[in-house]
């Protein structure tokens, strides 16, 4: 037909300009800057440990001895104020500055921190086994923890019952959350009614069919 149009051909895209190429081209020719080297610390000495070990764990050397002894599990900030306390070392001072007798004695103090420290500081005072006050650090911490909860289930005591089955141990509320198995949501009263009816309805349909 006359009335159409000619299809319009795609256009090329146009080049940019040569003082804007030329830019573009000393961009890239550019040296790249240098990664920068990380910050000297100051209060260093010359034997410092970036990575102290202890208890099976890889502990930072640049922090200090309180907030680096928190990365054990088990120990948290008290506990670590008074490991450093009894074993004469500054709270503030880095984990990495102390020697090794100074690692070592910290060590010790944490194996031994039931007898030192009173019995409501620790975490497993009067051990059900034992009847002693000692402190769980490390993996120990998870298998007391995994121990307590099968004696628990073979005793058959309440919250035993609630592990074994799933359930909130703590008395929380179970109506809203914590919900297991295959329910969905809630149904309401209103909902249950309507099914109902229309069931009933549907089968009086039926029988006036027949």
């Amino acid at each position: 037909m006359a009335d159409e149009k000619p299809a319009q051909e795609p256009q090329a895209p146009t080049p940019p300009p040569k003082g804007e190429r030329k830019k573009e081209r000393e961009k890239a020719e550019e040296p790249k800057p240098a990664p920068k080297a990380p910050k000297k610390l100051e209060g260093v000495k010359e034997d410092f440990r970036y990575i102290v070990r202890m208890a099976n764990t890889d502990l930072d050397g640049t922090r200090s001895v309180v907030y680096s002894l928190t990365a054990i599990r088990g120990v948290g900030r008290r506990v670590a104020e008074a490991l450093a306390d009894l074993s004469g070392v500054s709270r503030t001072e880095r984990l990495g500055n102390l020697s090794e007798a100074q690692t070592d004695k910290l060590k010790d103090i944490l194996g031994k921190l039931g007898e030192l420290v009173p019995p409501w500081m620790v975490n497993r005072p009067k051990d059900w086994e034992t009847g002693a006050d000692f402190h769980a650090f490390g993996a120990d911490v998870e298998v007391r923890l995994r121990d307590d909860i099968n004696r628990m289930k073979m005793i058959r005591s309440y919250k035993g019952v609630r592990h074994d089955t799933g359930q909130k141990v703590r008395g929380q509320r179970t109506r809203s959350n914590g919900r297991t198995g295959l329910t969905v949501g809630v149904i309401k009263k209103t909902a249950i009614a309507a099914a109902k009816a229309k069931e009933a309805e549907e089968g009086e349909k039926k029988e006036k069919k027949e």
